[in-house]
């Protein structure tokens, strides 16, 4: 069996791993996406879309790793998209077009059940709402003898960490303060939950840090 990571997760130096007020112009609140400031220049970032190029270094090394290795991924409802409640239709398919990055079985938390949709590149995107564990219980059934990656939002992975299910945690911390959004440590004892950090490592625009459990 696989362990279940966090990778390439973009945090503020106040704690912030979204900014406020989340919406359909800004996905990851405002000035969110300067939390991934050190994810979008990399080579990784680029092949992504199909485009050449890109920085190499120790920020792609863990960009790479941030989607190298899953079997399976878990998301929050709002990671998926910006509608609430209940699925008005079957129209909305997530931020990323007709062929998502995951490549892999996908599954949404959410309150609201859905048909599984099929995309193109071998992503399926499964919804579960019958609770966190039942979703982690799918992804490793799902996953094999690869990784989960829990790929947020906030409230996704504070569940995983809380529940202990969490054996690795890479923060990509950026030289950002946000001032105010969704905190991941508010109430939190990582040390508590068994965690502690064994590699640090600082580049122009992040400091990457791994916790393990």
């Amino acid at each position: 069996m696989g362990r279940v990571r966090v990778a390439g997760f973009g945090l503020s130096i106040d704690g912030f791993g979204a900014g406020p007020e989340q919406s359909l112009e800004h996905p990851l609140g405002r000035r969110g996406k300067e939390l991934h400031n050190w994810f979008y220049p990399t080579r990784t970032f680029r092949a992504m879309f199909g485009e050449d190029g890109g920085t190499e270094g120790v920020d792609d090394r863990f960009a790479h790793a941030s989607m190298d290795g899953f079997g399976a991924f878990i998301l929050g409802r709002n990671m998926f998209g910006p509608i609430r409640g209940e699925w008005p239709d079957e129209v909305w398919k997530g931020w990323w077009g007709d062929n998502p990055p995951y490549h892999a079985p996908t599954f949404i938390l959410t309150h609201h059940p859905r048909a599984a949709i099929e995309m193109e590149g071998g992503t399926t995107f499964h919804f579960v709402s019958d609770g966190p564990e039942a979703a982690l219980a799918q992804a490793r059934a799902a996953a094999g003898e690869r990784d989960v990656k829990i790929g947020g939002g906030v409230s996704t992975v504070r569940q995983y960490l809380q529940a202990g299910a969490i054996d690795e945690m890479h923060l990509a911390l950026s030289p950002v303060v946000l001032g105010q959004g969704e905190s991941l440590f508010a109430g939190l004892d990582l040390p508590g939950l068994g965690y502690r950090v064994t590699e640090a490592v600082p580049t122009e625009r992040a400091t990457h840090i791994v916790l393990t459990r």
